[in-house]
């Protein structure tokens, strides 16, 4: 595999990018798909002003994951994480993992010292919840029926983070 060049800058392409990698997961309805694209057109839009950052894993000068982030409103560095999305061509080699940690040197960097990530509890994000796991999230908290009846809300958070990178 190539190397992996990660990038903060956002781009107008961006928006087309971001809407290809949700696509070719399967995982999301239409309506978050477009919430997805919102954020990166927020961003595109409003510039600094905008409290969504974005980290880009790019391959061969193609898109190839994606994460969104940023610090919750009244906290001292406490930020979400409000998409990871690796091309599902590209998924298993390890992307994800390092555009995680990436991710949260990034994320320390900024001062910040947790990062709360939620999923869905059906059983179809089991890989999710798991990819999680594997990167030391804590399961912190489940609110049952959240999304919808049968599909409730788990919330990782992740403590102490280090900056070291992969």
């Amino acid at each position: 595999m190539s190397q992996i060049v990660y990038r903060q800058v956002i781009q107008a392409s961006d928006s087309a990018s971001v809407r290809a990698l949700a696509e070719s997961t399967g995982f999301f309805r239409t309506d978050e798909i477009d919430v997805a694209v919102e954020l990166v057109d927020e961003r595109l839009r409003d510039g600094d002003k905008s409290t969504y950052r974005f980290l880009f894993a790019e391959i061969d000068g193609a898109v190839a994951g994606y994460t969104c982030f940023g610090e919750i409103p009244c906290t001292i560095g406490s930020y979400d994480l409000y998409w990871i999305v690796v091309d599902q061509t590209r998924q298993g080699a390890g992307i994800g993992r390092k555009l995680m940690m990436q991710t949260e040197s990034v994320i320390a960097a900024l001062g910040g010292r947790r990062i709360y990530v939620e999923t869905s509890s059906t059983p179809r994000y089991l890989p999710t919840r798991t990819f999680y796991d594997r990167c030391d999230y804590t399961h912190a908290a489940e609110l049952p029926d959240f999304y919808a009846p049968g599909d409730g809300k788990v919330i990782y958070v992740k403590a102490n983070l280090n900056t070291a990178t992969d």
